[in-house]
């Protein structure tokens, strides 16, 4: 009895769906009842009540297939606006067989979960590309079957949504060439480094003449004789609009901490310095900003 309650719990959560094949398998049980009902043959019978049966019983078993698994968003990595990138969601098959031919849904984005082990776990991707900066909340994702004989697609929605802050997008010129731009040295050059192409803010008088004349134009790149000081990026001196400037501070946050180094930003009133706050809370105040 508790597992039939059970049962009845789990088919009100799931929502099912007229397929093409449904519409195949009733037009083949009236053909075959109209055929049994003016020849009266023993093997239309049998073939009708075979696929009856087996149409029937699709049903049930297709619910058992979806019913019983648990969903839940792992932590994520960081998003990006206009960016893409991924959801993680952990699926957990409590039964003790496997689960087949599941999907994961999302508007018109798609996961195929081709099976799911007894007592297990799989973590599934879900692509997804924010299309502002901010608070983000996804939900609306479902879980989708067609398991055993697509007789009729079952959905069920995830009942858990997933709350982050979408960063803006990293775009605008490199922090390079923030450097060079800068009218304060950072050192004298000492020895020949190697060269890096040319993006139009370095010096003429370091470019590469001979990579020129291979169609390729390159610039020198010199050693410093100390260390560069901590940087500091003023958001009212960044050039473009309020998304643009958030964009390129973005993106020198990252480069900076990509090549560990210290950075200081004004913005409004507030001053962040790399040293005290962790980037994530940089990046969440230019997100909110």
């Amino acid at each position: 009895m508790k597992l039939l309650l059970t049962f009845v719990q789990t088919y009100r959560q799931i929502y099912q769906h007229a397929t093409l094949f449904s519409a195949v398998v009733v037009g083949l049980l009236f053909g075959l009842f109209l055929e049994a009902y003016m020849h009266d043959f023993n093997l239309v019978y049998i073939t009708l009540f075979f696929v009856f049966s087996l149409a029937f019983s699709a049903g049930p078993i297709g619910i058992v297939n979806i019913g019983y698994i648990k969903t839940q968003y792992l932590k994520s990595g960081r998003l990006f606006a206009n960016t893409d990138g991924h959801l993680s969601l952990e699926l957990y098959n409590p039964r003790a067989s496997s689960l087949w031919a599941l999907s994961l849904h999302h508007k018109e984005e798609s996961v195929d979960i081709p099976h799911i082990k007894s007592d297990s776990s799989n973590i599934v991707q879900l692509p997804i590309t924010p299309t502002k900066r901010g608070e983000f909340i996804h939900d609306e994702c479902y879980l989708q079957s067609l398991y055993p004989i697509s007789t009729a697609r079952l959905t069920i929605p995830i009942g858990v949504s997933y709350t982050a802050i979408i960063y803006p997008q990293p775009k605008g010129k490199s922090l390079e060439s923030f450097i060079h731009q800068e009218e304060t040295h950072y050192g004298e050059e000492r020895e020949f480094d190697g060269l890096q192409e040319y993006d139009g803010s370095q010096k003429l008088s370091h470019i590469h003449w001979a990579s020129v004349a291979k169609g390729d134009m390159s610039v020198k790149v010199f050693t410093k004789e100390r260390e560069i000081p901590k940087l500091f990026f003023y958001f009212d001196k960044i050039a473009g609009d309020t998304e643009e400037k958030l964009s390129q501070l973005s993106l020198w946050v990252l480069e900076c901490e990509k090549r560990n180094l210290p950075f200081s930003i004004k913005i409004s009133d507030k001053i962040f310095n790399s040293p005290k706050e962790e980037i994530d809370v940089i990046l969440s105040f230019l997100a909110k900003y």
